[in-house]
């Protein structure tokens, strides 16, 4: 068996919720250059005069990250990395940590499992309340991900991650932290469908099945199918999400109008910007979130066993 073994007590719900914002920012760290690629990549082509006059154009995941680092600094794919690690202590730790009680709460009395239906029902549910919770550190860290911050082309407005938050909320008021907060909740909603449900799924039929046991591939296998079908049907919500987070005031009316300017003027590819950088960024963030998770989840459990145990 690779790793800790599983607990015979189930994880708490605190445990849960400590685990997966802890295993959610472990997985930023790792992940957080692709991220900021995949804005770079949406966000091109919507502001045509300012990015000739950088001259700077992005082609491809690394080509990205090279172009940024030659251009901004070794630092530049980390931009925003603060709020990215403030957002997933509160992100994660709701939409992922309160999944398993709010899918038990939707689960009728005595059913042995809990259907696709109650499922999906669950992870909207945590997914949109996430969103409401951490939507401010997703705003700030999508402005840091997109603005250039060195050179004749530079556009950075904040200081640092708290002078952002101050910055937005005082001239474009509180409504401006809680910019594209549905296109957020459509987006989470979404994604944490395909990613919790996707994963839960594939778990428990590798462990019904017996193909796997609940240790390390299994949780590697759940994890990476989980990861490509988050990608697959977030992209358009995605990209629509990234470029309205990121528009000055008045650029766009509505998320709506947003992706209708897409289609006019980029035509309907444009929904898939950047889709291989996500699909880079969600299927390692997946793999390295669910895994950590998993072994958190243990670890918390044998630690909270050891205090509790009289000798």
């Amino acid at each position: 068996m690779v790793g800790l073994k599983p607990s015979d007590v189930p994880p708490t719900t605190a445990v849960k919720f400590l685990g997966a914002g802890t295993a959610a920012c472990f997985a930023d760290l790792l992940t957080f250059p692709l991220d900021t690629a995949k804005v770079r990549l949406q966000i091109q082509g919507e502001n045509q005069a300012a990015q000739a006059a950088r001259g700077v154009q992005y082609r491809g995941v690394v080509g990205t990250i090279l172009t940024m680092v030659r251009t901004e600094g070794l630092r530049s794919p980390y931009n925003g990395l603060v709020a990215g690690l403030h957002r997933q202590m509160s992100f994660a730790s709701i939409r992922i940590g309160l999944y398993d009680s709010v899918k038990q709460i939707y689960t009728p009395k005595g059913a042995d499992h809990s259907s696709i239906a109650t499922r999906i029902l669950a992870g909207c549910t945590t997914g949109a309340m996430a969103v409401t919770c951490a939507q401010p550190t997703d705003v700030v860290k999508i402005r840091f991900q997109a603005s250039v911050a060195l050179g004749p082309g530079s556009d950075r407005k904040y200081s640092g991650t708290m002078d952002a938050y101050r910055t937005i909320a005082r001239e474009e008021g509180l409504r401006g932290l809680w910019k594209g907060t549905f296109p957020n909740i459509t987006r989470n909603a979404i994604v944490n469908c395909a990613e919790m449900v996707t994963y839960d799924i594939i778990k428990e039929k590798l462990l019904d099945y017996r193909l796997l046991t609940d240790n390390f591939p299994c949780h590697f296998v759940s994890a990476f199918g989980a990861g490509f079908c988050a990608t697959v049907v977030a992209s358009p919500v995605d990209v629509v999400k990234t470029r309205y987070m990121n528009s000055p005031p008045g650029q766009y009316r509505s998320p709506l109008h947003c992706m209708l300017k897409m289609v006019v003027h980029e035509g309907p590819t444009a929904f898939y910007k950047g889709f291989t950088p996500s699909f880079l960024r969600l299927g390692s963030w997946n793999v390295t979130m669910f895994v950590t998770y998993e072994q958190m989840q243990r670890a918390l459990m044998k630690v909270q066993m050891l205090r509790e145990s009289p000798f």
